[in-house]
């Protein structure tokens, strides 16, 4: 058996930073990945035999767990009829009928392979459809690695400590305008100095990438009601919130209607997948049928239309969110417990089943407040837990995700390593 240590060594002779995703390499935790080989329910198991309870679920996708039987399934009678066929394919249709009737904001839909693909391509079409080229996204909101968005990025961006990427022009920055999170003032001050020229507000409805922050009440409204006075477009990113807080998303919870909403994650069922969509008169711009250019040779793949159909039905009633409302409750419960007994400063925000831990005396509600808490605190917890099986987000500024396959021992170890975790620091 090969090892994760051999593993990353041979890694990083030939990927950069032995990681094809920056976030993998632990820098900003401290020490090396583990490498997984397999992954099942719950738990992954490690190149080393090591078995962790996961709380990463593949950054979102795994709401069932992982390799769940009814996905796999799904699989291998989609592989039976091939792998990709470069033409429309009959799922494509149905999962286009899934996402219309559970999201109502949406009235059509294009498929991509990627959330960054999602985002950027939504981002063109605001830009086509209302004729204008500037932007507003909000600090520490991750939307993909496309040029237009790494601004003041989330996610890897946030955790090495490089929130703008070199290689993004000067004059794209220009047409991207970077304001804090649940700062109403600040966003109607933006549309008063550029007026007319605001194309499209994005935003993360519930942050994942800085950690998990929810909006202020009353937030999401504002952002509704003055897009829409000034003439721009609202575009909801649920790449990582669509069907895992509710089947409609933040949206549902909220109330909202955005124009337009990027989707990925979970709809792939654990393969890649992105898809944007919204009102149809925005929708009817895109190419064959409108100016803006949008195309891919594996979108719709069905593979991963089979798999996120899948995955999708087994969300079709109410009974698993309720079970993940009570998980996360569970866990929000043990952490918050161990850390009052402990007389440590921790905030838990948790809604159904995302979370997020910050050693912080304050409640997080932006970018800033995020980077208030202690990160060398949150590295101590993540090791003393990792060594006891339990795996969270290698990052401070990462949100952790529940599986309904957490139920039982799985749930009531992870809170007891976590209480212990507190307790020893």
């Amino acid at each position: 058996m090969t090892s994760s240590t051999d593993l990353f060594a041979r890694a990083r002779e030939l990927i950069p930073g032995g990681v094809n995703s920056p976030v993998r390499a632990f820098r900003s935790v401290g020490g090396a990945p583990f490498f997984t080989r397999a992954a099942r329910g719950a738990r992954l198991v490690t190149a080393d035999g090591r078995e962790l309870i996961d709380f990463v679920c593949t950054w979102g996708p795994a709401i069932h767990g992982h390799n769940h039987p009814v996905i796999r399934a799904a699989l291998a009678e989609a592989l039976d009829a091939g792998t990709s066929f470069g033409t429309p394919n009959p799922l494509e249709v149905e999962m286009a009928e899934l996402i219309t009737r559970y999201v109502p904001s949406i009235r059509k839909v294009r498929m991509c392979n990627s959330g960054t693909e999602a985002t950027m391509s939504a981002l063109r079409l605001a830009r086509g459809f209302t004729g204008r080229d500037k932007i507003i996204k909000f600090s520490g909101c991750y939307h993909g690695h496309s040029d237009s968005l790494l601004i003041k990025a989330g996610s890897g961006a946030l955790t090495h400590g490089h929130p703008d990427s070199a290689g993004v022009p000067a004059a794209f920055a220009r047409e991207t305008l970077v304001l804090p999170y649940n700062d109403p003032a600040a966003l109607e001050t933006a549309f008063a100095a550029h007026p007319g020229e605001i194309a499209a507000v994005i935003l993360e409805p519930c942050c994942g990438n800085v950690g998990f922050i929810a909006p202020d009440p009353g937030y999401l409204a504002f952002t509704r009601e003055v897009t829409r006075r000034h003439g721009a477009l609202l575009i909801f990113d649920e790449v990582m919130t669509g069907f895992r807080l509710a089947r409609g998303g933040v949206q549902e919870l909220e109330g909202i209607t955005p124009d337009l909403t990027c989707l990925g994650k979970i709809i792939g069922g654990g393969l890649p997948v992105g898809a944007f969509g919204g009102r149809a008169d925005v929708m009817d711009h895109l190419a064959p049928l409108g100016p803006v250019y949008q195309a891919g040779t594996l979108s719709g793949n069905p593979l991963a239309m089979a798999a996120g159909i899948a995955s999708l039905r087994m969300l079709a009633t109410d009974e698993p969110y309720q079970r993940l409302e009570r998980l996360g409750g569970q866990l929000r419960q043990a952490v918050l417990d161990a850390a009052r007994a402990k007389g440590l400063p921790v905030q838990f925000p948790q809604r159904g089943s995302m979370f997020s831990l910050f050693f912080n005396p304050d409640p997080v509600r932006d970018y800033d407040s995020a980077l208030r808490s202690d990160a060398k605190l949150f590295a101590r917890l993540f090791h003393f837990c990792l060594d006891r099986g339990v795996y969270l987000a290698p990052s401070a500024y990462e949100a952790g995700f529940l599986s309904t396959a957490h139920e039982g021992r799985d749930i009531d170890q992870a809170c007891a390593v976590l209480s212990d975790a507190i307790a020893g620091l």
